[in-house]
């Protein structure tokens, strides 16, 4: 079995068990937050962690099957791509990468999340930088076009990324997310580093 760990990492993460101390979270969500404070050594994290009933489960299960990871941005991809390929060598698609322009009144990165839906309807999808994409993808859900294992809905900003992160808790689908306006890519890339780690352990 692949060695996943890293000493640097494991010291890190002494550090911030130190830091926290006790706290509420179970222990699956726990090394979710745990690898996102590493990421952004932001304690807000722990706070703002939301994991709907069985999402980590099922995650973990979908992953191990090798079923396909749906980005919006190129960023995340980068982000896991190493973790991916030395445990489940799931296949990542791009979103905004299949999209060379935007359709009229949409952008780019929604567009590409479209026709993703349409090619990859039962892939895990993970958004972290747009939640025009985070959008319509629930809307897509909403109106039982797709129906994805799981979402994983953690877009940044102040435009429209309420609404969306909204939009997302209203489905009943297994979903992860960041309440309020952070979040990111690199938040969305340890989320699902922290999920490839559980599921390479359980074997």
């Amino acid at each position: 079995m692949t060695n996943l760990s890293n000493p640097i990492i494991e010291k890190s993460f002494a550090i911030i068990d130190e830091i926290v101390g006790q706290h509420s979270l179970t222990f699956s969500e726990y090394e979710i937050a745990r690898r996102i404070i590493h990421t952004t050594a932001d304690f807000d994290y722990l706070n703002l962690l939301y994991c709907s009933p069985r999402a980590i489960a099922l995650t973990l299960e979908f992953l191990k099957k090798g079923t396909p990871i749906v980005t919006d941005v190129s960023m995340i991809k980068e982000g896991i791509k190493t973790m991916v390929g030395r445990t489940f060598q799931n296949q990542i698609i791009v979103a905004v990468k299949q999209a060379p322009m935007a359709e009229e009144g949409k952008t780019r990165t929604e567009t590409g999340m479209l026709r993703c839906i349409q090619k990859y309807p039962e892939a895990i999808y993970i958004v972290g930088n747009a939640p025009t994409a985070l959008l319509a993808l629930c809307e897509q859900v909403k109106q039982q076009k797709t129906k994805p294992p799981v979402i994983i809905g953690v877009p940044v900003g102040f435009v429209a990324v309420l609404e969306a992160k909204e939009a997302l808790r209203q489905l009943d689908i297994p979903q992860i997310q960041i309440q309020g306006n952070k979040g990111g890519s690199t938040v969305a890339a340890a989320i699902l580093n922290a999920l490839l780690v559980m599921a390479y352990r359980q074997g």
